[in-house]
């Protein structure tokens, strides 16, 4: 073995322009896979946690059975009631894994400022849940800088009726921090109800077709103007560890089952719409990069080594004289392509390394499709990815080189030894 790998790196040296082109070919397309995985893992990374703490969803999600096909229709049905929310919130809560159970109800309505009015769409949420799930959106260096203290969400849970209200509806109303607005929503029995509400702080949801039109409110505005009092449309759980996010979701819901309560349970990856499209786009999209890179990763391959065998044809011819099977002869130029390939690999990762690390330290940002305001360009290192593309990169090419190799082998001797 050990002299095989260095005859396959003597012929790999023989022709080196040839050699280093294809080599840069296979580094240039691993780079380039590394690289768009990489993004790819960022931003998926980055739409969990805008999911599960931007937008509020936690990890979990409880509802009572039916709610979300027909609670439409007949919302006070499928609300749950106060002696449901206070057990289950116990239930859930005792388990070790869970940080926080938040009671929500969401409502719509006509928002006002006396002049103008316009429709708007509200989530009832208790202050206090509004900052444990905000909190897990910022990373650490923001947490330790204090910037959790500006952010653009506050309720006030001795004042019910401050709210925050979207930057696009602020701006419509034209209102300032401080100032008045008024509400009117139907209440479950449709019934009208207004009330007076004072703006707290403005904030961009991120979504260019829900700035003009969210708001969150504190639960107990929200149950008063729905004139629900202690009752919920669902339960947000947030854990300490997301891996935990499945297993936890059938274990509550066994354990919820056996109570005699008749709920379902959803992950934030079955709520999160936006986040299911944008992966599985991002995935078609490297599915139809890597195929490509695949393709001319295999015929770099095999029109280097066909070249390489048709050159030493008769070198081939001696080797097979001095007695050197037809196996060995095919060993030679798979490892000769083994190698090519694996360096090829190794210097594209170095590549995408350098040039990783050059983007994260460029602080580019870009506004994305639909979104309304801008985030960072970052890169990660999507390690399963990367392993896996490195080895099935290494497997096909050293097999591109089986087929030329194979051919040179069963060449007579005698032919291999007089070809010109």
């Amino acid at each position: 073995m050990k002299n095989l790998f260095k005859l396959a790196l003597r012929g790999l040296m023989r022709n080196r322009r040839r050699s280093m082109v294809t080599m840069l070919a296979i580094a240039f397309g691993f780079a380039a896979i590394v690289l768009f995985a990489g993004y790819t893992h960022n931003v998926y990374d980055g739409l969990g946690r805008q999911s599960i703490h931007g937008e509020m969803l936690g990890h979990l999600t409880l509802y009572k059975k039916g709610m979300r096909t027909e609670g439409k229709l007949d919302p006070e049905r499928y609300l749950l009631t106060a002696q449901e929310v206070a057990a289950i919130s116990k239930l859930v809560g005792a388990e070790e894994h869970v940080k926080l159970v938040a009671p929500r109800l969401g409502m719509s309505g006509l928002v006002s400022n006396g002049r103008a009015s316009t429709i708007f769409i509200a989530e009832g949420i208790e202050p206090e849940a509004v900052t444990k799930l905000r909190e897990g959106s910022l990373t650490e260096t923001e947490r330790k800088s204090g910037m959790f203290d500006n952010m653009w969400l506050r309720l006030d849970k001795d004042r019910p009726e401050v709210v925050s209200l979207s930057d696009g509806l602020v701006e419509m109303l034209h209102l300032k921090e401080g100032e008045q607005a008024q509400v009117l929503v139907n209440t479950l029995s449709g019934q009208a109800n207004a009330a007076d509400i004072t703006l707290a702080k403005s904030f961009n949801t991120g979504n260019a077709g829900s700035n003009d039109k969210f708001a969150f409110v504190s639960l107990a505005l929200a149950r008063t103007l729905l004139d629900a009092e202690g009752r919920a449309q669902r339960l947000t759980i947030l854990l300490d560890d997301e891996s935990l996010t499945a297993t936890m979701r059938d274990s509550l819901q066994a354990k919820l089952t056996a109570a005699g309560f008749e709920v379902e349970i959803l992950t934030w990856q079955e709520l999160s719409d936006f986040y299911n499209q944008v992966h599985g786009m991002f995935d078609m999209i490297f599915g139809f990069i890597f195929n490509i890179v695949l393709t001319v990763v295999i015929m770099s391959v095999a029109n280097s080594m066909g070249m390489t065998v048709i050159e030493r044809t008769r070198e081939i011819g001696t080797l097979r004289a001095i007695g050197l099977k037809r196996s060995g002869v095919i060993r030679l130029f798979t490892m000769e392509s083994m190698l090519l390939t694996l360096l090829g690999c190794v210097t594209g990762l170095l590549i995408a390394l350098l040039v990783r690390w050059g983007i994260n330290l460029a602080n580019i940002s870009y506004v994305p499709p639909n979104s309304a305001s801008p985030v960072p360009l970052l890169v990660d290192l999507d390690v399963g990815r990367t392993v896996f593309t490195f080895i099935l990169m290494g497997l096909v090419g050293t097999l591109a080189a089986y087929m030329p190799a194979r051919r040179a082998a069963k060449k007579d001797i005698i032919d291999a030894l007089g070809h010109v």
